[in-house]
């Protein structure tokens, strides 16, 4: 009898300014629970979730990376081979929104770029006040082909669907 197959590993990095919920993302879709105290990420943060995407097993890698100035020498290093960026803003605090093109950039220069790797763009924290509506994410994301959802990690609406959709297009991809 053949062994079984190992599953497919792929690399995710989740990036965005400090404060915008890329880490309770991650938690809400890995451990389903959510964290209401603010702990900024110190440098890197790392988890892996094994997973099914359309019939395959995966192990998802995650690379979460700090959004604060302070550890930009530390998080350069961990962009090469990402298979997958998720680009997170929070919808109630526009400069983050207004931060994303700075993450992108910083993306391509240091080994993933965005252009030709699976990225979502992410506005979360939408069960608070908004300072950017659906439409300008959105019009954001189309302008530079990714695909854009809006979640919040607080009540994990539409974490699952956001995951799962990048997952599939990172396989997508590897598979050509």
């Amino acid at each position: 009898m053949p062994a079984p197959m190992a599953p497919t590993r792929i690399k995710i990095v989740s990036i965005g300014s400090g404060g915008c919920g890329k880490s309770c993302l991650i938690k809400r879709f890995c451990e389903e629970r959510f964290v209401s105290k603010y702990i900024a990420t110190i440098g890197v943060d790392y988890g892996v979730k094994p997973v099914q995407v359309d019939g395959a097993d995966v192990r998802v890698n995650f690379w979460d990376l700090s959004g604060h100035g302070e550890f930009f020498e530390v998080r350069n290093e961990f962009y090469k081979d990402a298979q997958g960026i998720l680009l997170v803003f929070d919808v109630g605090n526009r400069a983050s929104f207004e931060d994303c093109d700075g993450w992108l950039t910083e993306a391509s220069k240091y080994g993933t770029e965005p252009s030709s790797t699976p990225c979502i763009l992410c506005g979360n924290k939408t069960d608070k006040r908004r300072a950017v509506e659906e439409s300008e994410g959105a019009q954001y994301a189309a302008s530079r082909g990714m695909q854009y959802f809006e979640t919040s990690a607080a009540t994990g609406e539409n974490v699952e669907t956001m995951f799962r959709d990048l997952f599939a297009k990172v396989l997508q991809s590897i598979d050509k």
